[in-house]
């Protein structure tokens, strides 16, 4: 028998025992663990399904699930909301089964528009599926030179140029410098930062398993930054940004360097380039580093309406609200994003 049960909080002893089976599940990712359950419930005010299948005694599935009831965005349940990868990381296909049809019991209970699974891998082929997005991954080879020549020949020549304008890496203690430079860089591009206090999250919830790495000029001007999550053996540069003068030291590729290098020094495998949508910036930056995108299927059951909704920056009825968002002031944007930003997962 499979028993599907919902994580308390401050059930430390199960919370230990759902993270332990993450660690051990092939399928499961970082964005599995139980500390997530913190983040969409006390930073971002959402109800939150975080539910494990058991059996025996043993858990033998997990399934993080927020809740979003937006008047802008929709009323959603989703595994899982700020995050890329989701859905049901279980032992067998009778768990993922089971999980997932208590989330269908819950999510029509709620009275949702749909419920969402952000799977890697596809598991209703009957379902709408949104193929929007890829993902990068790569080997970290064992040698450094080995990774620097691995980089095609037009990046590698940018991380060199980094290299010879003299610029470093710091790991930073806190989120300061890298939400500086994230909420100018996000700004720029039209988009609502995500609060301070999320970033702080992270870095108290997952400790050494979340990072921030900043380059700096030679004058100690901080100039790119990334915050990444480390799983297993893998390093995920999940959070970014540039200041503009970034661009001509080449500090954008030279902090992925950086990255990549440091994690082959600590003898990690695999590289997590993250999501990107197909035909932008960022997908044809990932290419350019010699990484192939990798399909994710984002599935949804579908209870209100027959079209999956679109709340990205490529739908075309946000273009004037880009526009707008971009010549606002950031002191504005940064106060006033997090409201928004909160129901945009």
């Amino acid at each position: 028998m499979i028993a599907v049960k919902r994580l308390a909080a401050n059930d430390s002893a199960t919370v230990a025992r759902w993270d332990a089976f993450v660690l051990g599940c092939p399928t499961a990712t970082f964005f599995h663990r139980a500390g997530w359950q913190k983040i969409v419930s006390e930073v971002f005010k959402h109800d939150s399904y975080f539910l494990y299948a058991e059996s025996d005694g043993a858990i033998v599935g997990v399934l993080p699930l927020g809740h979003i009831n937006s008047w802008l965005f929709g009323n959603s349940l989703t595994s899982l909301p700020f995050t890329v990868y989701g859905g049901a990381a279980a032992s067998s296909p009778e768990a993922a089964d089971a999980l997932e049809s208590e989330a269908q019991t819950i999510a029509q209970g709620l009275g949702v528009s749909h419920l969402e699974f952000r799977n890697v891998a596809p598991r209703h082929p009957d379902w709408p599926t949104q193929d929007l997005y890829v993902t990068f991954r790569k080997e970290i080879l064992a040698d450094e030179e080995a990774n620097m020549l691995a980089i095609p020949r037009k990046q590698r020549a940018m991380v060199r140029k980094g290299i010879k304008n003299n610029l470093r890496s710091e790991i930073d203690p806190d989120v300061e410098r890298f939400f500086a430079v994230f909420a100018d860089n996000v700004h720029r591009h039209g988009t609502p930062a995500l609060p301070k206090k999320y970033f702080k999250a992270l870095m108290t919830v997952f400790g050494p398993d979340c990072e921030v790495l900043t380059v700096v000029a030679p004058d100690g001007r901080p100039l790119s930054s990334v915050l990444s999550f480390y799983f297993r053996d893998e390093v995920l540069p999940y959070y970014a940004g540039d200041f503009e003068a970034a661009r001509e030291l080449a500090a954008n590729d030279f902090k992925y360097w950086e990255l990549m290098r440091l994690a082959c020094a600590r003898g990690l495998k695999v590289f997590d380039f993250g999501r990107s949508k197909h035909g932008t910036g960022p997908f044809a930056f990932k290419k350019n580093w010699g990484f192939e995108p990798t399909q994710l299927h984002y599935e949804f059951c579908l209870y209100k309406g027959n079209a999956i909704p679109q709340n990205n920056p490529t739908n075309a009825k946000f273009k004037l609200l880009i526009e707008t968002w971009r010549r606002m002031p950031i002191g504005l944007v940064n106060w006033l994003g997090p409201f928004i930003v909160r129901n945009l997962a």
